[in-house]
């Protein structure tokens, strides 16, 4: 999507309002012992009272408001009543939806309570090559660059990057073109950013995989080669210099 109007970015911002909040709010409200099926039901409370719909199941059925995926789950985890939040679990809450026909997307990963199993550091990394990701965007940059970034900030923290996972357009669905901002140098990728495009970008870092693999329950990915991953995303307007975050308000980087 591209903005062209002041109602297309009025649009945008109610949608990212709605899914950068709850986002927030579910990250404060999770703590040890609660179900992620319980964390899920009260964002898709917070989801209702904006009005929004949930993104994944209204585009692929997905079972449940939001994806939560804990520990050794990279992504699109299911929220379940029997799977119990625990101290120094890492997890990671994605929140995306559509309000009045636009569609947002945010995602973090966190560590619930202390950090007993050392995962702060894989988190730290991922929000802060995220950022430096970000403010390396603007129009006419090329779209492997930024992936060139995001495994170059990877590496030098000793971590890797997951290829078969990517950030993409956004606007009047959930997946638009740009359809793959990698988080690689894909030198067949010569697209470059435009200005006034409206793109999710996700850092996908990672401990030991390259590559995301879905279990057998059809939507839960895990490392081709285990470890954990830290994922974080915000829905961003390009422009000719800093870009805007439209769903800065979730307070990953406070």
């Amino acid at each position: 999507m591209s903005i062209t109007k002041e109602t297309e970015l009025l649009g945008m911002e109610k949608a990212s309002e709605a899914v950068a909040c709850t986002l927030k709010e579910m990250r404060n409200y999770a703590q040890p012992g609660m179900t992620t099926k319980q964390l899920d039901n009260y964002g898709a409370k917070i989801l209702m009272d904006f009005g929004a719909k949930s993104a994944p199941y209204l585009t692929y059925g997905f079972p449940g408001c939001t994806c939560i995926s804990v520990n050794n789950e990279f992504c699109h985890g299911i929220p379940s009543d029997n799977r119990i939040l625990k101290e120094g679990d890492l997890v990671n809450i994605d929140v995306s939806a559509e309000l009045n026909g636009f569609w947002s997307d945010n995602g973090s990963s966190f560590v619930l309570g202390e950090d007993i199993n050392q995962h702060q550091k894989l988190v730290d990394a991922s929000k802060q090559i995220l950022r430096k990701a970000i403010y390396n965007i603007k129009g006419g940059v090329r779209i492997s660059d930024i992936g060139h970034l995001i495994e170059t900030e990877a590496k030098k923290g000793g971590y890797k990057v997951i290829k078969n996972l990517t950030g993409h357009g956004i606007g009047r669905s959930l997946h638009e073109e740009p359809g793959e901002i990698a988080n690689y140098k894909n030198r067949f990728n010569q697209a470059r950013f435009r200005k006034n495009a409206v793109v999710a970008i996700e850092t996908f870092i990672s401990t030991t995989s390259t590559y995301a693999e879905t279990l057998n329950d059809g939507w839960t990915m895990v490392g081709n080669k285990g470890g954990f991953m830290a994922q974080h995303e915000h829905t961003i307007i390009v422009t000719d210099g800093k870009p805007i975050i439209l769903t800065e308000m979730n307070g990953v980087w406070n």
